[in-house]
């Protein structure tokens, strides 16, 4: 096997095994800021919801309080503010989604499903958790959720979620008397839950892996063109006439000139022997002819 066959060999070799940690790392990496990105968009979209249920709270429910009693305006309740906010960017973003899914709402579209049922009753298990998130397949594609409990912390909610006869009239008469009471003080009712794709982060991580990897590739491969030109003209080329000129002497011609190598390395002293050797050779057969 030559000599540059076994150069490149080995290099490919090493190249291999650094390569492969370096990409396993690279792509965790990459990954890991494709869900940190994820969510953070997902907990500014709770932010989010948590400011539009204060403002509502806040500013808009008492403007409208002295009218619920001759009609219900749902517009004073702070679920309803904030998802309504949220279903206007879906819209333009299905995929992005915002539910205040309650196990007895008085709202039947924040009634949970089988999965949001799971959350809910999870907060109910562990009142000291105060945030799950997870992974989830969705029609639109992959996406994480993030969700906080819903747990009543003041009486005013009690208001209408007591029992029939202590809520509003105009409530009673828009969702009817068999939903979204029975609600007790310091109980968790429901799970804030929003939902943000990540087919779109993890693909451009995915994406950005395979351009690290193809470079990191064509670099050395760019580096291993070079090396080989350099090993060729520095060493190979040199061994090469070093060997011609050694295959001529040993066929008896001593007159052959000599392999001239520039610089003081290796192959310039292994040159260097080879022209005393030749010199000496020569002096040796002449010394026996005379003899």
């Amino acid at each position: 096997m030559k000599l540059l066959v076994k150069f490149n060999l080995v290099l490919i070799a090493v190249f291999a095994v650094g390569i492969v940690p370096a990409g396993i790392l690279s792509r965790n990496l990459l990954q890991k800021n494709a869900r940190t990105q994820v969510l953070q968009d997902a907990r500014i979209m709770m932010e989010t919801a948590l400011a539009v249920r204060g403002y509502t709270v806040n500013q808009v429910a008492p403007l409208l309080k002295d009218r619920l009693e001759e009609k219900f305006l749902p517009q004073t309740v702070p679920a309803y503010s904030a998802t309504e906010v949220f279903n206007a960017l879906r819209q333009t973003n299905p995929a992005y989604t915002y539910k205040e899914a309650t196990l007895n709402p008085t709202n039947p579209r924040d009634r949970v499903v089988d999965w949001e049922a799971d959350v809910v009753n999870a907060f109910r298990n562990d009142p000291s958790k105060k945030e799950i998130i997870g992974d989830r397949h969705t029609p639109e594609g992959p996406s994480l959720f993030l969700s906080h409990p819903i747990q009543i912390k003041d009486e005013k909610c009690l208001s209408c979620h007591t029992s029939p006869e202590t809520s509003p009239a105009s409530v009673v008469k828009t969702y009817g008397s068999s939903n979204g009471f029975g609600w007790k003080m310091g109980e968790v009712v429901g799970a804030q839950i929003v939902q943000v794709p990540t087919s779109l982060p993890v693909g451009m991580a995915d994406q950005a892996f395979k351009t690290l990897m193809l470079s990191l590739v064509s670099v050395f491969l760019a580096t291993l063109v070079v090396l080989n030109v350099l090993l060729e003209i520095v060493i190979v080329r040199p061994l090469r006439r070093l060997s011609q000129m050694a295959d001529r002497v040993s066929l008896g011609e001593l007159d052959v000139p000599e392999v001239e190598v520039k610089g003081r390395d290796e192959v310039a002293m292994l040159a260097g022997s080879f022209s005393r050797m030749r010199i000496s050779l020569r002096k040796a057969l002449a010394l026996l002819d005379e003899e």
